[in-house]
């Protein structure tokens, strides 16, 4: 279940807004996962709704037409709560521990990219015949293989949010988690860091 706070409020032109005559008033309700809900949140025009449950599914839904549900089931370890930046794409983070970009619209979710990339150390290129079986010799032989974390954050993200906007787009927001991190993160420099990334 989600309630509606004064932080965001749905514009008056939403089609969620006849149906809030009185505080209390059930909006809708849906039927469509296998775990409990952990995330909620209305698209910036409250036309769009999306949620992201326990089962690693990620929903959404139209106000203008509340029988047709979307769900995606992610391969991912469930998320835990979702941020929109625009009208046409939306943030889910969690378990993962990273954050991933949906386009979301009324015909449904598309994933769009990881978001937290690492920048890959540039190689020479020069390597010996010695140097390079070295270096297998090294790599063969170690017993940390595999327990390097490839994110930014070390376990769960807990909640998202917007820290800067600009032409009615989120232009930064920052992640929190269980590792007691707080990490920011710029769109612009997002984008320009993952080739034909459209936010």
């Amino acid at each position: 279940s989600s309630g509606i706070n004064a932080e965001w409020p749905l514009r008056p032109g939403s089609l969620w807004m006849p149906k809030l005559s009185k505080f209390g008033t059930l909006l809708a309700e849906f039927d469509s996962n296998n775990g409990w809900v952990h995330g909620v949140k209305f698209s910036p025009s409250g036309n769009l709704l999306a949620w992201v449950a326990h089962d690693s599914s990620v929903n959404l839904v139209n106000s203008a037409n509340l029988e047709k549900v979307h769900t995606v089931l992610t391969s991912n370890l469930p998320y835990m709560c979702l941020l929109w930046l625009s009208e046409a794409c939306f943030v889910a983070a969690g378990h993962n521990m990273a954050p991933d970009l949906y386009y979301g619209s009324d015909d449904g979710i598309v994933f769009g990219s990881k978001l937290d990339v690492k920048k890959e150390k540039a190689s020479t290129g020069n390597m010996s015949a010695m140097a390079r079986f070295q270096k297998l010799d090294v790599q063969g032989s170690t017993e940390t293989e595999g327990t390097t974390l490839t994110t930014t954050h070390a376990n769960c993200i807990t909640e998202i949010r917007s820290i800067g906007t600009a032409n009615n787009k989120v232009t930064k927001f920052s992640t929190s988690g269980k590792d007691g991190q707080v990490v920011v993160w710029e769109v612009d420099s997002i984008c320009s860091a993952i080739a034909g990334l459209k936010i």
